[in-house]
């Protein structure tokens, strides 16, 4: 289980139905992280609104720090709610990848064999 997620806001307030919104969404991705690495991650998530030219601007930006590596992906739209949803499917393939890079291929391998052993 992810212990450690961290939600500021720059330049707004985060409510609590958009607060509920991005631990769901982002709650979900603990899945995709091997299990030997959940209980270390920590994750920073920085809702921005645009105060320049262009006030239509939300931005999210998360920050996954993992044992070996750490992820930052970030996204601007019109909308807070759609950037969390693009930031979370993101996050979902850069996890993919390294989960591909830090889980043991030995593992694979075994499973494999005896799947085709029980089906011989």
């Amino acid at each position: 289980m992810i212990n450690k997620i961290d939600i500021n806001g720059v330049h707004m307030e985060v409510g609590d139905d958009l607060r509920k919104y991005v631990l769901k969404k982002i709650s979900r991705l603990e899945k995709y992280v091997p299990r030997q690495a959940r209980e270390s991650v920590h994750i920073e998530i920085k809702l921005k609104e645009g105060k320049s030219r262009d006030k239509n601007a939300r931005t999210c930006e998360v920050i996954m720090h993992l044992p070996h590596d750490s992820i930052t992906i970030a996204e601007t739209t019109i909308n807070m709610f759609a950037a969390v949803d693009i930031v979370e499917q993101k996050l979902k393939t850069q996890l993919r990848r390294y989960k591909e890079r830090h889980t043991d291929p030995t593992l694979h391998q075994r499973l494999m064999l005896r799947l085709k052993r029980s089906t011989a």
